[in-house]
């Protein structure tokens, strides 16, 4: 037997394991990105030119300059434009160099100055009503008005973040017309001195304050030491002595005296002098005088007040009480403004409080009165 025969006999008998699976090739691992090269000093970033940049796109054929100076090329072309927008807004702010911005605030957020020097008939006369129409018909104030913050925690009313400095009656205004008053905020440094003053500067340019709001104002500020006297009151303030003396006699009448008047707003200057020389030679007579003046139901016009407290109007007072005599009260949004009187002998004297009529309107008050007379047909014509 051949060797070959051998072997197959004995291994006929034998087999083989089955094959074990093969493992899956591993994948192909991923070429390394090479790590980031850190930043060249003297590149410069690929800026775009400004036309680029608005657009929105990287450069004239799609692609930012690959080279160092073309990059240098265009980012100093977009830094000249952006200097050239730079220099047009300093331009336009430099006109407004020195203005102070305004915004509307709720009147509930101001409350007026210590200083404030309106009286309560100023916020009821026809001027005040014209301007409240005004502010109406324009949906708020034109001229704003100036107010400095408060102290947090110092508001008189809880929630007042601001203090008047000047513009009572429009802020006034607009709060009984429920309207946002625009104002001026002066977040600089303004004391009490430089308040005062801005407060009366205005004032006094507006024309519009009687002599006794003045002389109250005056007085207060003298009251409370602000000033150390009226002469350095006059210079701080830029007016003459004489009209600081005169607004204090206004002011330094007594109560009773004042009240006399139909609105301390109607005494001036001359009527101050006049009683206050009477009071210096005689004032135990003038109150007197003054106790039997408030007493009676009718209100006499200023200078028939003035001669009843110098006791010349013994005639003037009985006339007044003539039998057949009538008398009667002007009203205008539930305030007396003015009051009429019919004598005995038929002259009509009509009479209104100081600040109901300003001098454009009194020209046309006239014309209606005679026009109403001339469709009445009066008695005697």
């Amino acid at each position: 037997m051949s060797i070959k025969n051998k072997l197959l006999a004995k291994t006929s008998d034998l087999t083989l394991p089955p094959a074990a699976p093969s493992p899956a090739p591993a994948p192909a691992a991923e070429p390394a990105l090479p790590p980031a090269a850190p930043p060249q000093a003297g590149r410069f970033p690929p800026a775009l030119p400004a036309a680029a940049a608005a657009a929105g796109g990287p450069g004239p054929h799609g692609q930012a300059p690959r080279t160092g100076p073309g990059q240098m090329l265009q980012f100093r072309g977009q830094l000249l434009a952006v200097e050239g927008e730079l220099g047009k807004l300093r331009d336009r702010l430099r006109e407004h160099d020195g203005a102070l911005p305004t915004r509307r605030l709720d009147t509930a957020l101001i409350q007026p100055s210590r200083w404030a020097n309106r009286h309560a008939d100023a916020f009821g006369n026809a001027e005040f009503m014209h301007l409240k129409q005004d502010i109406e018909l324009a949906g708020g104030n034109v001229q704003p008005i100036l107010v400095r913050p408060l102290p947090e925690g110092t508001g008189g009313n809880g929630t007042a973040r601001y203090e008047l400095v000047f513009g009572h009656r429009r802020h006034r205004a607009c709060a009984e017309l429920g309207l946002p008053v625009l104002a001026v905020i002066d977040h600089g440094p303004i004391s009490d001195l430089d308040l005062f003053a801005a407060m009366d500067r205005e004032n006094r340019e507006r024309a519009d304050l009687s002599p006794y709001e003045q002389g109250v104002m005056y007085r207060r500020a003298l009251d409370e030491k602000l000033y150390a006297s009226n002469r350095r009151l006059a210079e701080a303030l830029g007016v003459s002595h004489t009209w600081v003396a005169n607004v204090l006699a206004v002011a330094d009448l007594p109560q009773p005296v004042l009240d006399c008047f139909r609105s301390p707003l109607e005494v001036q200057h001359r009527h101050a002098k006049a009683i206050a020389a009477q009071l210096d030679r005689d004032r135990k007579g003038v109150l007197k005088r003054a106790d039997k003046l408030r007493q009676q139901a009718q209100r006499l016009a200023p200078g028939a007040v003035v001669e009843a407290l110098l006791g010349k109007t013994a005639t003037a007072v009985a006339d007044r009480a003539l039998p057949g005599s009538q008398s009667g009260e002007l009203a205008l949004g539930g305030r007396v403004v003015g009051r009429w009187s019919l004598d005995a002998a038929g002259a009509l004297d009509l009479h209104l409080v100081a600040g109901v009529v300003n001098a454009a309107d009194a020209s046309r008050l006239a014309q209606t009165l005679v026009q109403a007379l001339a469709q009445g047909g009066p008695s005697g014509a």
